[in-house]
């Protein structure tokens, strides 16, 4: 079995730098167990059908093939349900009368090796009855459009708090308003108005590793390793539709290649199971990339602002209505809508509000989290608007924010944690540090764009940690936050280290196991260095009260009279190694320290009952250059600024920022989805462009600000997403600031440019 625990001891922050480098680490796709099948994946080729017929009966003939898994199995599934999803029960594990859009699962193959799986699949014969299909939400909402779903089941309390509140009869799984002061009166008064809308695409969270899963049922257990980021509702979501008791569901989660929230909820894992079932062994499932683009997308949106500015140039009010894209189920997308119309107000104070969120069901790739929920697509329209605001008014884009931005202290929405970070600071400070890098060696006009954001974190306060101090002095910390490259792992390591006061090669972070470690809400939006973290120095404060008790029992004295030393415990009268002082209490050289560590909404006295936990921002200055023949942007420098509390791990917090802009390049130059008649045309590699080293900036700066006041261990904040958030909007304002042209649809493509260039240099005539 190649399924090997993942411990390591170094001195290093990040125990798994060499394991990544030297090719030894064991992603969830290198897990492999005796006697394993592997899985593929039959999926509809049309966007919207009822299955007509489906016969398996030639593939079942090919010598290898064990199973076959289709919706006719669902109803002798032991499991309480076929269905699972997140704020709505809308997914059967297979695909159940009908499909929805074009690549929802229709069977799936267990054979002996991927070669006859593969020929499985093409001998699977499947006839559809079409139905009519809607790509955009446009065509969703429009009278007399088919119904994606007929029937919504609303769970409650289910992944995030509340429930959403979709319209029957309608394809909106989403609807939800909110207002605050007078707005239309506020309208009314002697401002000046303005109205845009800006349309945001379909991304992919191109993740290195794609969605993998690899489990094993049998009558009384299931066990799993699977490339996701929430192993308990993996837990939680195959136990339902398995029959298997929650205490019998484990879920490994081995080092996971890239996630952003791609791989976050429940992906393949219940089909996957659901096969296993069907073929009484273990079976992996590896998908490609291309498949793993037909599993889950950022939703794409279109926002509708409209915002009032009085004669000193205040915004006094404003209007939000985000229409949001879900795809063919609704995941996340509940509270990814609700999320993009909060984001929209953006870090400002602004007294009268009225927001707006639809969530659309259409025949499309479903929709889920990615890096900032309705974040990018929210900031996109508020930031491109203010340029457009501070243009008209004759004031500078930067002075017309700085007048804006709230206070720290100072109320965005009235029910949400008030702004907890000098944003002025933090737009300083980005500008200071694109002025401060290196001239680009660029000949030819530029233009230089600024914006910033704030978002409302869907953080969940509950989590725990397990942390063992052994006799020799060596660190054990066991918990649920799955490592997909962020650095959650060395951020815990050092957390732990120094809490105990013990070197960081002493301590070592085991792989998430929900067997071994305690219940973790999920590995997103920016929690688990505040939440888990958290915990892990609760434990480690735990596990200081023990060691200060026993040491005073034993030695004598105050518990005060101690502390922690290199693989000691340290008194009035010198030092004694953790095993001495054991074998004082127990009578014998054996025994550790076990310390639990608890976040719940009760932690530090009830403070963490109000959301956001944090409010995490973020502040891009990016400078720009055009060819002007082609509508090619060139980004020269990039500067960015955030505020952590506290940095935990200065070298991966950098690289979290940095990655995070070159990741919001790509919504902002190139990257979506294309769709012709229900189908995805660009779904491949070679079709889908991401940003390579010839997009990156050339000189790229991070201003990391600690004013240490943050929730988390030592005043510590989330990071790692806000930074995703300026992008979009500062290169526009960019290019309106150096061209004059201003573009309100994503991405920023060389014919979209042109085409603006050409149309802009006529008029001008």
């Amino acid at each position: 079995m190649h399924a090997k625990p993942q411990f390591s001891l170094s001195a290093e922050p990040r125990a798994d730098y060499l394991e990544k480098v030297t090719g030894t680490a064991v992603y969830a796709s290198d897990v492999e167990v005796p006697n394993m099948l592997h899985g593929k994946i039959l999926r509809s080729t049309v966007p919207h059908a009822r299955i007509a017929r489906l016969d398996t009966s030639a593939a079942l003939a090919i010598p290898g093939v064990v199973a076959i898994l289709t919706g006719e199995d669902l109803k002798d599934m032991p499991g309480s349900e076929i269905r699972w999803g997140l704020s709505l029960r809308d997914r059967p594990v297979i695909a159940l009368d009908k499909v929805r859009y074009v690549g929802d699962p229709v069977a799936a193959v267990a054979a002996v090796d991927e070669a006859t799986a593969e020929a499985a699949l093409d001998a699977i014969i499947v006839s559809y009855e079409t139905l009519p299909h809607s790509t955009t939400a446009q065509e969703a909402l429009a009278e007399g459009a088919a119904l994606v779903h007929e029937d919504m089941e609303v769970l409650k309390d289910y992944y995030f708090r509340g429930q959403c509140t979709p319209v029957p009869g309608t394809n909106q799984f989403q609807q939800w308003s909110y207002e605050s002061g007078n707005v239309d009166q506020a309208f009314q008064g002697d401002v000046r108005v303005f109205e845009d809308t800006f349309t945001f695409p379909m991304v992919f969270h191109y993740a290195m590793e794609p969605h993998v899963c690899l489990a094993h049922w049998t009558p009384r257990s299931l066990e799993i390793w699977s490339g996701g980021q929430t192993p308990t509702a993996i837990q939680r979501v195959c136990s339902e539709t398995l029959g298997i008791p929650l205490a019998c569901v484990r879920v490994h989660s081995p080092y996971v290649g890239g996630g952003f929230g791609g791989k976050a909820s429940v992906k393949i894992d219940p089909l996957v199971a659901a096969l296993s079932w069907k073929a009484q062994a273990p079976v992996r499932i590896c998908l490609t990339i291309a498949e793993s683009m037909l599993t889950c997308r950022r939703l794409d949106a279109e926002v509708t602002l409209k915002t009032a500015v009085d004669a000193g140039g205040r915004i006094v009010a404003k209007t939000v209505r985000a229409v949001l894209n879900g795809g063919a189920y609704a995941d996340t997308g509940p509270a990814i809508a609700v999320k993009a119309a909060i984001r929209a107000i953006g870090p400002y104070h602004i007294p009268n509000l009225r927001l707006e969120a639809i969530g659309v069901y259409t025949n499309t790739v479903p929709g889920a989290a990615f890096r900032s929920i309705g974040g990018p697509q929210a900031v996109w329209a508020t930031e491109s608007q203010m340029d457009i605001i501070a243009d008209a008014i004759g004031v500078d884009p930067i002075e017309f924010r700085m007048l804006n931005l709230a206070q720290k202290g100072e109320t965005i929405k009235h029910d949400l944690r008030p702004l907890d970070i000098d944003m002025r600071r933090s737009l300083r400070a980005a500008v200071d540090t694109l002025k401060n890098l290196p001239e680009p060696a660029y000949q030819g006009r530029r233009g230089l764009g600024v914006a910033v954001g704030a978002t409302d974190p869907g953080i969940m306060p509950i989590g725990g940690a397990i942390v063992r101090l052994r006799a020799d002095g060596s660190v054990n910390v066991s918990a649920n936050t799955v490592e997909i490259g962020q650095g959650s792992r060395g951020v815990l390591r050092i957390i732990a280290a120094k809490t105990l006061n013990q070197p960081l090669r002493m301590i070592a972070v085991a792989q998430p196991d929900t067997l071994q470690a305690p219940y973790d809400w999920g590995t997103g939006a920016s929690r688990s260095t505040v939440i888990i973290g958290l915990a892990v120095q609760l434990a480690c404060e735990d596990i200081l009260r023990q060691v200060r008790d026993i040491a005073a029992q034993e030695l004598g004295g105050s518990p005060d009279d101690y502390r922690l030393v290199e693989g000691a415990v340290e008194g009035p009268n010198g030092q004694m190694p953790f095993i001495e002082l054991l074998r004082r209490f127990h009578g014998m050289a054996a025994g550790e320290f076990l310390g639990v560590g608890r976040v719940n909404p009760n932690t530090k006295d009830g403070a963490f009952k109000l959301q956001p936990l944090f409010w995490e921002t973020g502040a891009g200055a990016f400078e720009i250059g055009l060819d002007e023949g082609t509508g090619a942007i060139r980004v020269l420098r990039a500067g960015g600024a955030a505020d952590l509390g506290h940095v935990i791990n200065p070298k991966a917090a950098e690289g979290q920022d940095e990655g995070a802009m070159v990741m919001g390049l790509g919504h902002t130059l190139s990257e979506e989805y294309i769709y012709e008649d229900g189908q995805v045309v660009n779904g491949t590699l070679f079709d889908y462009k991401v940003p390579t080293m010839e997009e990156v900036p050339d000189h790229v700066g991070t201003a990391l600000i600690e004013s240490g006041d943050g929730p988390g261990p030592f005043g510590a904040r989330g990071g790692g997403e806000g930074a995703i958030l300026p992008v979009a909007p500062a290169v526009a304002n960019a290019l309106f600031q150096g061209w004059g042209i201003r573009l309100k649809e994503l991405p920023l493509t060389p014919e979209r440019v042109w085409r603006a260039l050409r149309d802009k240099n006529l008029t001008d005539k």
